[in-house]
Formats: structure tokens, sequence, C-alpha cells
């Protein structure tokens, strides 16, 4: 079923539309969700993520109906937001005790560099929290641009601005972005 066709079931059967819509994003919002909590969080930690985020997007697509053309990048920007949010309050006790015995309990390969990927982790959160806290829609650009490598013209027809606004907007974001960085010691 494709975007428009989810948008008018939205719009005229608001049920039928939500479970199509689920029904064609539930594998794409699962596969984020467990990217980004794989490391520190349980099956059921990802399925309750995924459930928040579809509540977010079903409530997003209520309150903003014209915005049904395009999906996907709404969907991208809502799982990753609330995954991130779901990982920083699962890492908070992630340090916990485990036994060796626990079935949930991983041996790392021997091959692991522990203090480089969690340097490489606190890093891409930084990073991650400095995109949001530049606002929308530049966050939404920035994310789109540099984590999902769409088109100007693509993130225009999303963010409902010309894609000429959109190259500008994104210029000063990165700028603004990189700065931001210095300030929080991440050099580039």
């Amino acid at each position: 079923m494709t975007d428009t066709e989810i948008s008018t079931l939205l719009r005229e059967k608001p049920e039928l539309g939500r479970r199509a819509l689920f029904d064609g994003y539930c594998n794409y919002v699962y596969a984020v969700a467990a990217n980004k909590l794989g490391s520190c969080g349980s099956r059921e930690d990802i399925e309750e993520c995924v459930s928040d985020i579809f509540a977010e997007v079903f409530r997003y697509f209520r309150d903003n109906p014209e915005n049904g053309s395009g999906f996907k990048p709404m969907i991208s920007t809502i799982a990753k937001r609330r995954s991130i949010d779901a990982y920083r309050r699962l890492a908070k006790g992630y340090g916990r005790t485990v036994s060796i015995d626990d079935e949930d309990f991983r041996e790392l390969p021997s091959g692991v560099a522990i203090d480089r990927d969690a340097e490489k982790k606190d890093t891409r959160s930084i990073i991650l929290r400095k995109i949001s806290e530049l606002g929308e829609p530049d966050s939404t650009i920035i994310m789109q641009q540099f984590f999902y490598h769409r088109t100007a013209k693509e993130i225009a027809s999303s963010v409902s601005m010309t894609a000429m606004n959109v190259q500008k907007r994104s210029s000063r974001a990165r700028t603004r972005l990189r700065d931001m960085l210095v300030e929080a010691g991440i050099s580039l």
C-alpha cells in the first residue's frame, strides 16, 4: 500500500489507516529500535519502544492530517529520537551486576575494543543530542540529509519548503552544529 493510500485511509477510516501504517512501517521501526537498543535492552524493551514510537506517530498524524504524503521521514525521526530516549533510560541501569549463568548474558568476542566502542557511542550520542538541539526543521533536515542521504528536493517536500531553502537552512545548521560540537569538545 502506498503512502498516499494510507493517507486517504487515515482521513476516511482512521482505524484502518493506522493499521495500514503500522503494517507498512513496523519492520522498519523495529529495525531502528533494535539497532539502538540491542546492546542494552531485551526483546521486550525493543517491543515496548516500538509501541511508544507508533503511539507518537499516530498522535502526530492525528494532529497533523495534512502531512500525509510521505511518512518515512517523520516516522524515521520519531523512531530515532524515541529509541535514543529509551537507550538512555536503559543504559542507566546497564551497569548492574549480571550472573554469568543468566540467559541474557552475552560474552564479548575477543577482538572487541570496549574503550573505543564506548567512545564512539558517546560521541554519536553527543552528536545526535546536538542535532536535536538545532530545533525543527533544521534537525530533520540534517538527519535526512546525512543519515538517509536524501536530496534537498526530497527533504523539501517532507518539510514543506523549497529545495533552495532546505540548502540554505542545511548550510546554516551545519555551521551551528560544528560550533556546538567544538564547544562540547568533539573535533571533526
